[in-house]
């Protein structure tokens, strides 16, 4: 009885070959998931039927005769197949790749908190030479949802492009300003509260005391484009800093949202 166990056990496949088919099976279903649709996908059924069978025979007949030289000079040239495999399936593979980069968690990893802000950086200088106004609004650990809810979802990649987009005048959303939540462009022509701080400078516009007001009953951050002089300025706190060339604001917004975030994080979010 136990030989017959014996007998049955060894005859049934070693974990790691079970392992090898069900690896080579997930990969042969992701690659038909790729093609499907395409005129590559009966190519490569084709194909992998084709050198299953043969890989099968030479196989057998390596083992067979115990052709050890022949089985190490086969496997040297099974690189030639792999890439004569990308050449051919070139256009698939590349549309494959452009759907693997739109994926939200790959465009999570490659688009970080200093990209986002070279990019507000960018249009704020460029609205700023063609004297657009513009106000942007940084989420921290306050929320902004009751002023994303007054405004118009958007929910997209933050670029310069767009930004400029929706600030340039006449368009829809210029009005009001843009809220940026966990480095997306959450909503646009939203409305913030004005500050009754009597202390502003009376020369400062609508858009400036709406910063200040935001900052001053919330944690954000506020970059202002004065419609009239061009200027960039940056409200946090209820305060406010004019002037700003490019550098300077990029190095004022990473300090108060990339590395105060890191800082929160290390400290247990204290």
């Amino acid at each position: 009885m136990n030989e017959t166990i014996t007998r049955v056990l060894d005859a049934l496949p070693a974990p790691v070959a079970l392992v090898e088919v069900l690896v080579i099976g997930l990969v042969v279903y992701l690659v038909l998931r790729m093609l499907h649709g395409t005129r590559g996908e009966g190519i490569f059924k084709g194909l992998v039927f084709v050198l299953t069978m043969v890989a099968i025979s030479i196989s057998l007949v390596i083992s067979y005769f115990g052709l050890e030289q022949v089985r190490f000079l086969l496997e040297g040239f099974l690189t030639t197949p792999v890439l004569a495999l990308i050449i051919l399936f070139q256009p698939e593979l590349r549309r494959a790749l452009i759907q693997v980069g739109k994926t939200p968690l790959v465009r999570r990893l490659l688009r970080g908190e200093r990209s986002v802000i070279a990019e507000v950086a960018d249009a704020a200088m460029q609205l700023s030479r063609h004297k657009v106004g513009a106000l942007i609004a940084f989420q921290r650990d306050v929320g902004l949802d009751d002023f994303v809810e007054g405004g118009t979802r958007i929910d997209a990649d933050v670029t310069s492009m767009l930004l400029m987009t929706i600030f340039w005048p006449d368009t829809p959303l210029s009005d009001g300003g843009v809220i940026i939540q966990n480095m997306r462009l959450s909503a646009a022509a939203c409305l913030f509260p004005l500050s009754e701080n009597p202390e502003i400078d009376r020369h400062l516009g609508t858009r400036h005391r709406a910063a200040i007001g935001l900052t001053e009953d919330t944690d954000a951050v506020c970059i202002i484009v004065s419609e009239e002089t061009g200027i960039v300025s940056l409200s946090v706190g209820g305060q406010i800093i004019r002037s700003l060339d490019k550098e300077r604001l990029v190095t004022r917004l990473e300090r108060l949202i990339t590395i105060e975030r890191a800082r929160k994080k290390a400290g247990g979010g204290r």
